[in-house]
């Protein structure tokens, strides 16, 4: 219990550190490609995590992105977003047993494509929210849809070289 707080606490403050110094800086494609790989603390967060917990995880995630920058309540709504939708789809994409306590949705634990097709759609859901918000309106649609998608898209490539660069390779070896 306390290892799991411990290794999810230390993970949100790399992650965050990571996102605040680094990645908010980046410039990719002009801006068409932004990276957010603070929800990548969200997908790995335990199974049986209660629902009401996550959400105010995702709440306070939200939170800290907003007052690092000038987004006031967009993180916020968009993360709260992703994680109920988390809920859904963890149940929608349950193993015929249900998953096993104490498990987290990593890659070398649940495999590539389980990993890629949850993180993918939350990822997506989250980078579409998060840029409809900010626009305010819907004309320019298209433009705003093609930024997420390449975000997520972008985001997503990030979370799974993280994955791999982070796994230990008795891990890799099991998947």
């Amino acid at each position: 219990m306390i290892t799991t707080l411990a290794s999810n606490l230390g993970r949100f403050a790399l992650l965050v550190l990571l996102q605040v110094l680094i990645l908010d800086r980046l410039d990719v494609a002009n801006g068409w490609m932004v990276p957010y790989l603070y929800v990548l603390f969200l997908l790995m967060l335990p199974f049986e995590l209660p629902n009401w917990a996550g959400l105010l995880i995702g709440a306070a995630t939200g939170l800290v992105l907003d007052a690092f920058g000038s987004t006031p309540g967009m993180h916020m709504s968009a993360c709260t977003v992703m994680m109920f939708a988390r809920i859904h789809l963890l149940r929608l994409m349950a193993p015929r047993d249900g998953y096993e306590f104490g498990m987290r949705p990593t890659v070398p634990r649940m495999g590539l494509a389980w990993f890629a097709t949850n993180a993918g759609v939350l990822i997506l859901l989250h980078h579409l929210w998060l840029f409809f918000v900010e626009m305010h309106r819907f004309d320019a649609f298209f433009s705003t849809l093609l930024r997420a998608i390449l975000s997520a898209a972008f985001t997503l490539g990030l979370a799974l070289l993280t994955q791999f660069l982070t796994s230990r390779a008795s891990e890799r070896a099991r998947a």
